[in-house]
């Protein structure tokens, strides 16, 4: 088979279209055909080399990747028979192996693709969208909230949209560049606002005088750095700042924005992390990550909640890497090999 290999840490120049042996599934395991790969930010932090979160450095060779969705064509001893030719979708957990044609993974984290979704949506709904439901669990949205979404054209931030103009909630979304505020547009948000013009905190005011609002009433925040502080600047008493990342600052060398002593308890608002236990403790159960990922595909085969995903081909991986990290991209990055 195919499948990108990365031999030493560094740039994304070092993911190679290689020829590989084909993998076999073993005990309690099936191989997947692969239709179509997630790639994570956190990809490119592992790939350079730089430790942190909860995924460890992988050995060297490696071929990395955790999302896949395909049909199941091979199983391993004592694997349920009823598998093998469906369409599926996994997240591979911490063991790396998705930016290829074939993959193996336990089929306990196995879900049935629902009719409707195509292979790159149901990856994005099983990592990203995971973590977003999660995230909602948080916040509780109503149509009295004003929710002002920082990465609003991105994986993640595009559910978050979706979902608060379901609620009916006004929306305002947050995005880098013309396009993608115009993309952000398209999905509903009541405001759309490129955050790389100086200016925009000012349209959001103004947005918010029209409305004679004091502030927004929940930031999601993906981003911190310069453009989270000023989301967070536009709370309302009684707001919350729910932070799931730091992308401004660098996914490993950043951090959540810092406050000064007493400045919460001042202006009446609340920060929470919502990412990793504290997730896992709202969501509750045996398995609070499996609930999240069947709530997320259920969303889509209902059509509440659209992915957007934008396709590389596998060969082009380092393509993929490096648009990411450039914030060239729009919605769930998926490989297709």
């Amino acid at each position: 088979m195919h499948a990108i290999r990365l031999h030493a840490f560094g740039p994304a120049a070092n993911l190679r279209h290689e020829t590989v042996d084909d993998p076999r599934p073993g005990t309690g395991e099936v191989r997947i055909a692969v239709a179509a790969a997630g790639v994570h930010l956190l990809d490119t932090a592992l790939r350079e080399g730089l430790a942190g979160g909860p995924v460890p450095l992988p050995e060297l060779p490696t071929v990395p990747g955790r999302e896949v969705s395909g049909t199941v064509d091979a199983l391993g001893e004592g694997t349920d028979p009823a598998w093998l030719g469906r369409r599926v979708v996994a997240h591979l957990g911490t063991a790396p192996g998705g930016y290829a044609e074939l993959a193996v993974v336990a089929a306990d984290r196995l879900h049935p693709v629902p009719d409707g979704l195509d292979a790159g949506q149901a990856v994005a709904m099983i990592g990203t969208g995971r973590t977003t439901m999660g995230i909602l669990r948080f916040a509780g949205l109503t149509a009295d909230d004003i929710a002002i979404v920082p990465a609003a054209a991105g994986g993640i931030g595009s559910l978050l949209v979706q979902h608060a103009r379901n609620t009916g909630a006004t929306v305002i979304g947050l995005a880098g560049g013309p396009a993608k505020a115009a993309r952000v547009r398209e999905l509903g948000a009541d405001l759309a606002v490129d955050y790389t013009d100086d200016g925009w905190p000012s349209l959001v005011r103004a947005f918010l005088d029209a409305r004679r609002a004091p502030g927004a009433t929940v930031v999601f925040d993906s981003v911190g750095g310069a453009p989270g502080r000023a989301a967070v600047d536009l709370l309302a008493p009684g707001g919350r700042h729910l932070v799931f990342g730091w992308s401004a600052g660098g996914l490993v060398t950043g951090g959540p924005l810092e406050f000064a002593d007493g400045e919460l308890a001042a202006r009446g608002i609340t920060s929470e992390p919502v990412l990793g236990p504290p997730m896992l403790a709202k969501v509750g159960g045996d398995n609070p990550v499996r609930t999240l990922e069947t709530e997320a595909l259920a969303e889509a085969a209902a059509g509440r909640l659209v992915p957007a995903v934008q396709r590389f081909p596998l060969a082009e991986a380092a393509a993929a890497h490096r648009a990411l990290e450039t914030r060239a991209t729009m919605g769930k990055v998926v490989l297709v090999p």
